[in-house]
């Protein structure tokens, strides 16, 4: 057995113990309850992951009217309506 194989097996362990100690951490950190006053700002339509009408609308609109678009609507052309 040389060396660097004894080596990679006394490393082992260490890092499954901090790969643990990460994972118990991040679920720890993620499980919060959500007081009565704080719900208002969670039901507030600016958190809402679907963007409204008008958002939508400006989006269409920022895409044909930019002339190098693609990352709003994939919509191409040359900014003056015409596609």
């Amino acid at each position: 057995m040389s060396l660097t194989e004894s080596t990679w097996k006394s490393t082992v362990p260490i890092i499954k113990a901090c790969i643990g100690c990460v994972l118990l951490t991040a679920t720890l950190a993620s499980c919060v309850s959500v007081r009565g006053y704080e719900m208002v700002r969670l039901n507030d339509p600016d958190m809402a992951l679907n963007p409204t009408g008008t958002e939508i609308q400006q989006a269409d609109f920022q895409s044909y009217r930019e002339a190098a678009a693609g990352a709003n609507g994939g919509k191409t052309g040359g900014g003056c309506g015409c596609n």
